[in-house]
């Protein structure tokens, strides 16, 4: 009996283990770093990432004007960033606000609104820098970037820079004993959270477990089953470094009242290499602390002292980076190969091929014919209702750029009726079908539905209703294709070529 009830304990944990692992698909941001000489070019990286995975939010250790433009007209927002070393001359009272606004002009405004960037990190990790001028520059800085950035019109970009997570004083390792360095907690950190609070940007920290563990606390830092740490003070035992990490930046941020400014994640991650002899490093650790992290940040479970929210996060890193100097494992912490492939499964994937490969090369034809509705499918996308056009708008700006919309354009057959909503039921639609009709090709950030109701049979009845035509509008708008009698027979040989049997 015994022997029996061990052996369910042992079938029960490796369950609950397993429905834990068993990740939905998150949104999540990465960094995408590019210090490699076997990258794909970014239009190629950024069409990848907006076709086939869950990931929304990119962010970028520079202004490189090739990768900025790359995510144009795409669902994914951007993190932008300045070099450490241009801080002083904006922080200065006399040009400061010039240099910035000098600085907007030339990388920004330039890709904006067609780029969607959403922070502008100003230097990275500054309080390393042992230089003081440096430091004291930094506040300065991000206030004269937030002017330069309202007066110059991209009032949805928000100011920020990534700390790490020597900020906090020594201490013991009990969230509720967290506090800033001194200094720091007296006259730098609460201007610059009430500049975070009044411009609603986060307070973006770098927590790296990876360089905090040790062979007895690798459990700890992996999210793994282990006895946790207990706080005291909260009466909360955790098991995971990560959150007590979070919970650390919050209680000090919390002491200085200032515990209501969000928190972003601008790094973290998990190497798959290192050096030999190093304990707790390969693709299955790296795949327990980021499945790990994703639960904490993306899902809504939160953590221990800020239950049920969600954390802007960008792991680190998209790919790996043979360029890198350092130990082995500064070049190993990509979740995806050069080829797309991934280096393990996050979830993050939308689709992928027989293989568990995803689609190497992501991008469209110049021009691209739509494909075919699949006969007796009977789902189509359309636009929810109470969608706004600017939305709609947005959606077909991104559409267009895999399937075809001349139909759409002046003179096409499905051009009337002339409206927003009409034009992006048909783009979507496309984009829907293109994609081989699954759900979330259809989201479009949470303005598209599924529907099995034929919109082309709506549409039909608008055109008789503007054209007066009495007879069968011949050709099929409801945005799968432009299915002209004439054209039938070209288009099924067109499909035998395309399309897997």
């Amino acid at each position: 009996m015994k022997m029996l009830l061990a052996a369910l304990l042992v079938v029960a944990a490796a369950s609950f283990r397993a429905a834990e692992a068993a990740l939905p698909s998150m949104a999540v941001g990465v960094n995408y770093g590019a210090n490699a000489d076997n990258l794909p070019p970014p239009k190629d990286v950024a069409a990848f990432l907006a076709a086939h995975t869950t990931i929304d939010r990119v962010k970028l250790f520079d202004a490189n004007p090739a990768f900025i433009s790359a995510f144009a007209n795409t669902p994914i927002s951007l993190a932008v960033s300045l070099p450490n070393s241009d801080l002083p001359s904006l922080a200065d009272k006399q040009t400061g606000l010039d240099t910035a606004r000098a600085w907007v002009r030339a990388n920004l405004s330039p890709y904006v609104p067609a780029t969607n960037v959403t922070l502008l990190l100003a230097g990275n990790e500054i309080l390393l820098s042992p230089d003081p001028n440096l430091v004291l520059s930094l506040l300065p800085a991000m206030r004269r970037l937030a002017q330069a950035l309202r007066l110059e019109g991209l009032t949805g970009v928000r100011v920020t820079t990534p700390h790490y997570l020597g900020i906090l004083a020594p201490s013991d390792g009990i969230p509720s004993n967290a506090r800033f360095r001194p200094g720091y907690d007296t006259k730098l950190f609460p201007p610059m959270l009430q500049f975070h609070r009044d411009t609603g940007s986060p307070f973006m920290v770098n927590p790296y477990p990876y360089f905090s563990y040790n062979n007895q606390t690798l459990d700890y830092a992996l999210f793994r089953p282990n006895r946790g740490v207990y706080d005291p003070n909260t009466k909360l035992n955790y098991t995971s470094m990560f959150d007590a990490q979070m919970d650390a930046i919050y209680t000090a941020m919390k002491r200085l009242g200032y515990g209501d400014v969000d928190i972003a994640v601008g790094e973290a991650g998990w190497p798959t290499q290192a050096d030999p002899g190093q304990v707790g490093v390969g693709v299955e650790e790296a795949r327990d602390f980021n499945e790990g992290m994703l639960r904490v940040v993306s899902s809504g479970k939160g953590t221990p002292l800020m239950p049920n929210r969600k954390f802007e996060t960008y792991i680190f890193s998209l790919f790996d980076e043979n360029q890198k100097p350092g130990p082995i494992a500064e070049k190993h912490f990509g979740i995806l190969n050069p080829d797309f492939t991934p280096i393990y499964d996050l979830g993050l994937l939308r689709q992928s091929s027989d293989s568990g490969a995803p689609n190497p090369s992501p991008n469209p034809s110049p021009n691209p014919s739509p494909k075919p509705a699949p006969s007796g499918g009977g789902k189509w996308c359309v636009p929810k209702a109470g969608a706004s056009d600017t939305d709609l708008q947005n959606n077909i700006n991104y559409a267009c750029g895999y399937v075809d919309c001349k139909p759409i354009q002046s003179g096409g057959a499905c051009f009337d009726p002339n409206n927003v909503q009409s034009h992006a039921a048909f783009v979507m639609n496309a984009f829907y079908q293109a994609n081989g009709r699954h759900d979330y090709d259809c989201d479009f950030k949470s303005t598209g539905a599924v529907t099995s109701n034929d919109p082309s049979k709506l549409r039909e009845l608008q055109i008789r209703l503007l054209t007066g035509r009495s007879k069968p509008w011949q050709c099929r708008c409801s945005g799968t294709n432009l299915e002209s009698t004439s054209r039938l027979k070209s288009r099924k040989r067109w499909r035998s070529k395309l399309l897997p049997n």
